[in-house]
């Protein structure tokens, strides 16, 4: 069976949007009867996100199969609906892994194991295996892999996991892999200026390197792409001008799939990849598409239609709020609960360490701030998290939401700081604790 790929680059800077841009291909490509899978390559050396602190890499997502992955698979299965599995995402750390225990096994027949051929081929034969697993309720071999390369172009980590796409497009064929290299096109000074210096680098380094991008998606702030400014990386970057498309900034993400279709980004790689004469379409799953397509108008619809007044604010205390990335299910989950309920979500931060009394002598202002904002909230919400640190203050935000009969959600941690409050202020166990926190507490409620 003929597979099709497309793979997702980025350069300049990390966290430029690429898995929105994978999500957002992989939908629309979706919604014209094709079944889609994903892979996420994450260049880092660890086995998985596992173990890395949500400051560092953002929340860990939780998969089916309990494998422990980067968030941009949640993103994956809320956008193509299905469920992926661990092998999915490929890190450095599984393939590395991978090859030494072949090369003890004497699989290499005692030959030199080197990154070229034997990690590159390893990263190949892992693409080519997983792109075949069914994902989704047709439990049908996909017809398109979306590959995320996580990362910038350039970086050393990357290097072996670019070789070897490099050498995938000649593996498949022409026809079957496509590349989306996605960009920032920042806007300098008062004047409001473009620039493409930045894209010019970032594709030369990738054409150096022996990948040349079908489509560029020039990141750029809400204005979107001036037209001199689209010829200009057409004519620097060797494509065509409407091989380049403006992923501006959105009010929502949501919007990044409509974004990317008037631009033509189905109807090229339609034609890129040969669909038409290449692969089959059966009629049923072409009706789901379109179903699955006027289902997602409408809920970007009527979430731009919601005014100030049908809003409703949502206190988050949490641990890691300095990086909004830690809390992405929880956020993700609240965004679609507030569509169903055709509200406007407004979420509020708290650093729950910033609500504790010691606070009210050392940061005057952010405490009273925090206290302000927690007490406007129509809900409170305290997500996962580890240690002590903040969780008196997350004790106190339960409290008064119980005392003044506001929403309360805990969510593993936060429900243990709901049990601990309820234990102290309400039945007088005094110092009451999870052993988790205090592992001496006079009153263990939570073991």
């Amino acid at each position: 069976m003929v597979k099709k790929y497309v793979l997702i680059s980025g350069g300049i800077i990390s966290g430029i949007g690429k898995g929105i841009i994978a999500s957002s291909t992989g939908l629309l490509l979706k919604t014209m009867g094709l079944k889609v899978t994903s892979i996420k390559i994450d260049p880092y050396l660890n086995i998985d996100a596992g173990t890395m602190s949500p400051l560092d890499h953002g929340e860990v997502f939780i998969l089916n199969d309990g494998g422990e992955v980067d968030l941009d698979l949640g993103n994956y299965e809320r956008y193509l609906d299905v469920t992926l599995s661990r092998e999915n995402n490929i890190t450095t750390g599984k393939i590395y892994r991978d090859v030494i225990e072949r090369e003890r096994k004497g699989d290499y027949l005692g030959k030199t194991v080197q990154v070229v051929p034997h990690i590159t081929d390893a990263i190949q034969e892992w693409v080519e295996r997983v792109a075949t697993i069914p994902v989704d309720d047709s439990a049908q071999e996909p017809d398109v892999c979306i590959i995320e390369l996580g990362g910038t172009v350039g970086d050393i980590e990357s290097a072996p996991f670019v070789e070897a796409m490099r050498q995938f497009q000649f593996r498949v064929g022409h026809e079957n892999f496509a590349l989306i290299h996605v960009s920032l096109v920042p806007t300098i000074g008062a004047v409001g200026e473009q620039k493409t210096k930045p894209t010019q680098a970032s594709i030369r380094d990738l054409r150096g390197l022996g990948l040349t991008p079908d489509l560029i998606a020039a990141r750029c702030e809400k204005t979107g792409l001036d037209e001199g400014i689209r010829s200009k990386i057409s004519m620097f970057c060797h494509v065509q001008p409407e091989q380049v498309l403006a992923v501006r900034d959105c009010s929502s993400v949501y919007h990044v799939p409509e974004l990317l279709k008037e631009q033509g980004l189905i109807d090229y790689l339609w034609k890129r990849l040969n669909i038409e004469k290449t692969v089959s379409i059966s009629p049923a799953l072409k009706e789901k598409g379109d179903t699955m397509w006027q289902k997602w108008n409408q809920l970007t619809a009527s979430q731009e239609r919601l005014q100030d007044s049908d809003s409703v604010t949502i206190a988050l205390v949490g641990k890691y709020t300095h990086l909004q990335d830690s809390y992405a299910s929880v956020v993700k989950a609240l965004e679609h609960a507030s569509l169903a309920c055709h509200k406007k979500l407004i979420i509020k931060w708290i650093e729950g360490s910033d609500l504790e009394p010691e606070n009210q002598i050392a940061n005057p202002d952010k405490y009273n701030d925090s206290w302000e904002t927690l007490r406007a909230a129509q809900g409170i919400l305290v997500p996962g998290g580890f240690g002590a640190r903040g969780t008196e203050g997350k004790i106190a935000a339960a409290k008064w939401a119980r005392e003044n009969k506001v929403p309360y959600l805990g969510i593993c941690l936060g429900l243990q700081i709901a049990v601990i409050e309820f234990a102290r202020n309400v039945c007088g166990m005094t110092g009451a604790n999870s052993i988790e926190l205090d592992a001496n507490t006079e009153f263990p409620v939570v073991v």
